[in-house]
């Protein structure tokens, strides 16, 4: 189809005002010193219509060529082993390797491993952001959360897919985890091509998709969007937590997710350096994007709901607790109008577990050292993990 030029069609909305006058958005902008203005909108919307051609070409050369489980056990072997220009591999194969076994010239592995430490030093803080920030404040991007409704993710259930994004952040936010064939690696090269083979699946089976509104299915600057909100927003969440974070820390976040990005085929010039450029994309890419609908409603409390499924905790009144505790996090961090939007329900006292939490973690910073912290977040984390995949890979659990 003839690509249409793409406008900031939702600029004038109130959605778009509230958010970046007087809501997350306002923070982000105080937050960052970012200065918005759309000089640069076209230079970054024609990314709506462009996608990972190498991933799908991998996609399309074996994984639709083969069962699935004999393309991903080859897929995997290159990851582990490499691919050199003389192997016997197909010509997108190699192209992928070629990129992603080559470090950039501008990557700082000091940098990635400061990121990695506040991702972990963060502890149980980084979850909650993960989930009741950067998550559900997602869904309220209309159509971000296309693709997701056309693979009907929600009949996977919200437990799979949370266990999924965890099993993601945080095997690509440990010590040395992004080097070339160790476990991030092969995680954010797994994610590309799961990317690309349901991009080619939506293309093929979903005969509604509305290119022209939403874009190329996962199109590389709704990518973009996802990983702002894995640096940017995550770490706005943590400063609302109460948590402090550094100056080196805070570089070394960006540079982490900028390199995760880099390895999942996002173009590098759609991958913000700081948090300044950070809000600054966002604001441009937020301008194309509608506020929530019925699909976001669904996904969100899907979301919300997965505490009482979880099997993790015994007890039911656990679990309503958990719930709860989420409820709180959710209004705390997202505001009034999100969760409006959304319908996230009214609880008492929402502010109590947050403000409390915000307390006790700049006692925690201030007493605790950072070393201990990191030890301690990588622990607590793992365990989180570890209790996920033990439920997801049961075969008892759906």
């Amino acid at each position: 189809m003839e690509k249409q030029i793409l406008q900031p069609r939702y600029k004038d909305s109130k959605h778009f005002k509230d958010f970046w006058k007087t809501g997350n958005g306002k923070q982000l902008t105080d937050f960052s010193g970012a200065e918005l203005s759309f000089k640069d909108f076209a230079q970054f919307s024609k990314y709506f219509y462009h996608v990972d051609e190498i991933g799908d070409q991998v996609v399309r050369e074996v994984y639709l060529k083969k069962s699935y489980p004999e393309a991903s056990r080859e897929i995997e072997s290159y990851i582990r082993d490499g691919v050199s220009e003389n192997d016997a591999v197909p010509e997108s194969v190699k192209k992928l390797f070629r990129q992603t076994q080559a470090l950039p010239d501008w990557l700082d592995l000091n940098l990635i491993k400061k990121g990695a430490e506040l991702c972990m030093r963060a502890n149980l803080d980084s979850l909650i952001s993960l989930r009741d920030y950067c998550l559900i404040g997602g869904y309220d991007y209309a159509y971000l959360n296309k693709p997701l409704i056309a693979t009907e993710a929600l009949k996977k259930g919200a437990v799979k897919r949370l266990s999924e994004t965890l099993d993601f952040w945080v095997n690509v936010t440990r010590y040395d985890a992004l080097e070339v064939h160790k476990k991030g690696y092969e995680f954010a090269i797994k994610t590309r091509l799961i990317h690309s083979y349901a991009r080619l699946s939506i293309r093929k089976h979903y005969k509604n998709w509305d290119t022209e509104n939403w874009g190329e299915p996962i199109n590389s600057w709704d990518m973009m969007a996802t990983y702002i909100g894995f640096s940017l927003v995550f770490m706005h969440s943590l400063k609302k937590l109460g948590n402090t974070i550094s100056e080196e820390e805070e570089k070394g976040h960006f540079h982490l997710w900028k390199y995760v990005g880099y390895l999942l085929g996002i173009p590098v010039e759609l991958l913000p350096n700081n948090k300044k450029q950070a809000t600054e994309y966002f604001y441009l890419w937020t301008s194309v994007q509608p506020s929530s609908d019925k699909d976001s409603v669904l996904l969100a409390h899907s979301l919300l709901n997965e505490s009482l499924e979880n099997p993790i905790l015994k007890y039911e009144f656990q679990r309503k607790n958990l719930r709860y505790l989420h409820i709180c996090c959710t209004w705390y961090l997202l505001g009034e109008d999100v969760c409006k939007r959304l319908k996230i329900p009214e609880v008492p006292f929402r502010k109590g577990f947050p403000v409390t939490k915000k307390i006790l973690n700049k006692i925690y910073d201030s007493t605790v050292s950072r070393e201990a912290r990191i030890k301690k977040g990588n622990k607590d984390q793992m365990k989180v993990l570890e209790d996920y995949l033990n439920i997801t890979q049961n075969s008892n659990f759906h």
